[in-house]
């Protein structure tokens, strides 16, 4: 099959890999026909070289159809239209029972310390190719799988639960917005739309949405989010301390994470890293801070008293600094966490699945393109160019790129 594989730092190829087969009883084999860039894999693109194989396959933002399943699997079957959570889970140890999927016992790489397998995400989390390809195998697959209407709609319409739209919800769920209050989302990339979206959906009074990119600011006007454009404005917690009473936003959601603007020593230190040899780069990243902190230090500025901070932009550094003195001081409440998707399905399906697209999920794709034309998405999607602010891959579709097979 074809795939997208990762070959170093910034580069990326389709190859031909392997098709995928069946391994456990309670395996499936899933045919993919859509398949998108999340702002995390750009983390792999240009940070995480050090925890990946040259012709690793990437991708955890997938959907299709089933082609084969395992003796032990009773929920699916062959034919079936499904999204995959990114989240590889059992759904039946202490951790999932308590709804922390990210946490799964099962799948835990313990290699690594770390918490649950994902698709397409690194030696860290278990190094299971990813559905940026034609084909995906999906273990648990009585768990992990959603069925969704086989209805004549556009992949678009569900292909966001497989990440996107429950990550959106959990970190508008652990913001906790008081009722008619104020919720400030930084970083208006798929996440931060949704986040404002969803925010604003639940009740929040007054969201608004703090970017740099004209076509994200205009995307969330679109659906009615106030915004504050970071070329105009000075100072980001002072504007909004005017806009609530001088206090502060009660929540604040950091969809932004370790590739922020503002950091420049860090982002030195990031790149320099990703080039040194991985016995030499992998102590930096897990021994070090290394994370561009300038939203997180934003958002404890902007937050007020006794207000709460969610973030869902990721982090990676081990010791990152933290303003403990502001932290403790204003009695912020920080949550933080990889989306426990399976826990949040049953909240966000019937939401994408309404015609009216309450959440506009059909309004976050700005550029269905061919898997063959996958490194040209990632360019674009990095570079924040033409206007590419969610990019999805269709293995059906044919090349437009000149030279790609």
């Amino acid at each position: 099959m074809r795939a997208l594989t990762w070959q170093g730092r910034e580069k990326v190829s389709v190859e031909d890999v392997p098709d995928p087969r069946l391994q456990h009883p309670a395996d499936a084999i899933i045919k993919i026909t859509s398949s998108a860039i999340c702002g995390s894999d750009l983390h792999l693109y240009s940070v995480l070289g050090p925890f990946l194989d040259a012709g690793d396959v990437l991708g955890h933002e997938p959907m299709g159809v089933v082609q084969e399943v395992g003796s032990e699997v009773t929920n699916l079957k062959p034919g079936d239209r499904v999204v995959v959570p990114f989240v590889i889970a059992c759904g039946s140890c202490w951790m999932c029972s308590q709804g922390l999927h990210s946490q799964c016992e099962t799948t835990q790489v313990r290699e690594h310390g770390k918490g649950a397998s994902l698709f397409g995400y690194t030696k860290l989390y278990g190094q299971v190719p990813g559905g940026q390809a034609e084909y995906l195998r999906v273990p648990f697959a009585d768990v992990g799988p959603v069925v969704v209407p086989d209805d004549g709609e556009p992949d678009e319409r569900y292909l966001y639960l497989s990440d996107v739209v429950p990550t959106a919800w959990q970190a508008v769920e652990y913001a906790q917005v008081p009722p008619g209050g104020t919720v400030v989302v930084l970083g208006l990339g798929p996440i931060g739309q949704l986040s404002a979206r969803i925010a604003r959906h639940r009740g929040a009074e007054q969201v608004i949405g703090v970017d740099l990119v004209p076509e994200r600011l205009e995307m969330a006007r679109r659906h009615g989010i106030a915004t504050m454009d970071l070329r105009g404005v000075d100072d980001v917690a002072a504007a909004v301390r005017e806009l609530t009473h001088g206090r502060g936003a009660d929540s604040v959601i950091d969809a932004v994470g370790m590739e922020a603007h503002g950091s420049p020593v860090a982002k030195g230190v990031q790149a320099g890293a990703g080039m040194l040899p991985d016995a030499l780069a992998k102590p930096l990243f897990t021994k070090a801070g290394i994370d561009r902190m300038a939203a997180l230090h934003a958002a404890v500025e902007i937050v007020r008293r006794g207000g709460t901070i969610s973030l869902s932009g990721v982090y990676g550094g081990a010791q990152d600094p933290m303003p403990m003195l502001d932290l403790f001081d204003k009695q912020v409440n920080l949550r933080m966490g990889q989306a426990n998707v399976h826990r949040w399905i049953e909240d966000v399906l019937p939401l994408v699945s309404d015609s009216a697209d309450p959440l506009g999920v059909l309004d976050l794709r700005t550029h269905r393109i061919s898997l063959e034309d996958a490194a040209h998405g990632y360019d674009i999607f990095q570079r924040k160019d033409d206007g590419a602010i969610k990019v999805v891959l269709d293995p059906a579709m044919p090349s437009t790129q000149a030279g790609a097979r």
